[in-house]
């Protein structure tokens, strides 16, 4: 294998492996931030808020974009 396509290599694992990470933060937020807070309100005493709705929804909307970024830095990739 030349050096090139060696660089190219190391380079594009080096784009799945920070893809890979951006997508395991997204699915943590998604989980810890939107998902676990809204079960918490709805088998809970207090229940769902205006609060936890709005904190639920940002955080859905963050997982979305850190997915999303994450799928951005995969286009990087060279054949």
């Amino acid at each position: 294998m030349d050096e090139d396509a060696q660089r190219k290599l190391v380079n594009n694992e080096r784009l799945k492996l920070l893809a890979t990470f951006m997508n395991g933060i997204a699915i943590a937020v998604f989980a810890v931030g939107g998902l676990a807070p809204l079960f918490s309100g709805l088998y809970g005493p207090i229940g769902i808020t205006r609060l936890l709705l709005l904190m639920s929804s940002i955080c859905f909307g963050g997982a979305f974009i850190l997915h999303y970024l994450a799928s951005t830095v995969l286009r990087g990739l060279r054949p």
